[in-house]
């Protein structure tokens, strides 16, 4: 057997270990909302900051409002909006009473990220037991919190976070979005143990007590993806951090358009890597390969050039494990089918932005919402 044909069997391999994560995370990453009812729940702040999100806000806060929870606030902090943001804030103070607070902004001081600081300064104002806090992006069922609440409890943990269910819209979201998903879905096994806690910030319950043992946004201030920096807090201080799938209860459009998606990607992908650079390299340049060397081959066949003799099998398995989890993953979070198709595109896409994440972060260029994203050196490796 050439090298060529035993390089493409390894290739089937790592493909069919990653469609086996996929399968058992059917089961084993769990739904919210299969939890049994408390016969008390305890009180929970609702904690929202909201910059320039008037698009959003409405949908988001009135399905906060509408939450069946026998007792919880809803705070939206307005961190210096320059749109209508906080004008529709008060609109939808003005028929809710006293269950939504609207607090502004406080300027931003030196050595905080802009989202942390709102998210410190409502961390402050909030009264309850429990803390959730979610992005102005997001819509809520109304069984939402009474699920997450009746998960952390029943699994004794400080803390929880779910994925939410990514909407997409313009052909640019549907091409790149559903890759956060499928990294989940695909490479975590949930089957077993975890040695560090997953985390989306777009949806985090915190008991007030654990919250404070972390050391809040305080301890996180300079880091761009807060949410795996408290998990990783939480993880070395011994407390217990949940995950569920959230896709049936909360649903979120994180961006709109190619632009907007590729800026918003850019920001997040170098961090998650913890600013290694050799890894990062290394990973994206693998899934490159993966996604598309297969592709090529058969693409050699068709067009009637020699191939390796044995090596068609291999190729042709390596595609079709991919598109399994690709398959699996859009069933599951109801993503477009028709992404799974071109999930090479996706990959080669989404490498594209992987990229441009690198040189924001090494270079120091990054901007999100009129703020920049480096507020100290990184170390990079």
């Amino acid at each position: 057997m050439s090298f060529l044909v035993s390089h493409e069997w390894s290739l089937v391999v790592f493909m069919a270990v990653l469609a086996g994560i996929a399968l058992t995370n059917l089961v084993a990453m769990r739904r919210l909302g299969r939890h049994r009812a408390l016969p008390e729940y305890p009180s929970v702040s609702i904690l929202v900051p909201a910059r320039d999100e008037e698009r959003n806000i409405v949908a988001c806060v009135e399905s906060l409002l509408r939450q069946d929870y026998p007792e919880f606030e809803v705070i939206v902090l307005d961190d210096d909006s320059l749109d209508a943001t906080g004008s529709l804030l008060r609109e939808i103070q003005t028929g809710s009473g006293e269950r939504l607070r609207i607090l502004p902004g406080k300027p931003l001081p030196a050595g905080w990220l802009g989202k942390h600081w709102a998210c410190h300064q409502l961390a402050q104002a909030a009264q309850s037991e429990i803390l959730l806090f979610t992005d102005a992006d997001t819509v809520h069922h109304p069984a939402a919190l009474r699920g997450a609440v009746e998960a952390l409890q029943a699994e004794g943990a400080g803390a929880l976070s779910v994925l939410p269910r990514q909407a997409v819209g313009s052909w640019g979201e549907i091409l790149v979005i559903p890759i956060l998903s499928w990294v989940i879905h695909t490479f975590v096994p949930f089957i077993l143990p975890r040695r560090t806690p997953t985390a989306v910030g777009q949806f985090m319950l915190f008991r007030r007590e654990v919250y404070a043992a972390v050391g809040g946004h305080a301890a996180v201030r300079a880091e761009v993806l807060d949410d795996l920096a408290l998990a990783r807090n939480a993880h070395r201080a011994g407390l217990r951090w949940a995950f569920f799938d959230g896709s049936g209860r909360v649903t979120t459009r994180m961006y709109r358009g190619w632009n907007e998606t590729a800026r918003g990607l850019a920001k997040n992908l170098f961090p998650v890597f913890r600013y290694n650079v050799p890894l990062f390299l290394f990973v994206w340049t693998w899934l490159l390969w993966l996604a598309w060397q297969p592709l090529f081959i058969l693409g050699m066949r068709i067009a009637g050039s020699a191939v390796p003799e044995g090596i068609m099998a291999p190729a042709a398995a390596t595609i079709g494990l991919s598109l399994v989890t690709w398959a699996l993953c859009s069933m599951r979070f109801r993503a477009p089918l028709v992404q799974v198709l071109l999930y090479p595109v996706t990959i080669l896409l989404v490498t594209g932005i992987a990229l441009r994440s690198l040189a924001w972060h090494l270079w120091g260029r990054g901007t999100w919402k009129g703020r920049g994203i480096h507020v100290q050196k990184k170390r990079v490796a």
